[in-house]
């Protein structure tokens, strides 16, 4: 098992890590809308769902991965009436690869986010 660690991506903000890589399997911790010093992007859906993206991309680079290598994510929305728009960004990182997925209306999430989103990915 290794840890995985970058500074292109927030630091985890409790007792777990970015991401841990075990065999093939990479599982990276719940992104949500944190730039790299650890501010939370304010404003619209649209804009906090991109910087969860780029963190996603950022964690699975220190892996030796990309967004093509995921095969399950989960989606967290504090708000199921943001889903059209998440999902439209979210179709965009991905393109025409098409991964596993949940999306659950959640309480709340860490530091206010309105969107938090993990990801499960296979490296040869």
């Amino acid at each position: 098992m290794e840890r995985i660690h970058t500074n292109q991506a927030p630091q985890a903000i409790g007792p777990y890590s970015q991401a841990i890589r075990t065999g093939s399997f990479i599982f990276a911790s719940g992104q949500i809308p944190l730039t790299i010093d650890g501010v939370l992007v304010e404003g619209d859906i649209e804009a906090q769902t991109h910087q969860v993206m780029k963190n996603i991309q950022a964690v699975l680079q220190a892996a030796n991965a990309d967004l093509n290598r995921v095969v399950k994510t989960t989606i967290f929305l504090m708000d199921m009436d943001d889903f059209q728009q998440v999902n439209h960004i979210y179709g965009e990182w991905f393109g025409d690869h098409r991964p596993a997925r949940s999306c659950v209306q959640v309480a709340q999430l860490p530091k206010g986010a309105r969107v938090e989103i993990e990801a499960i990915a296979v490296v040869e």
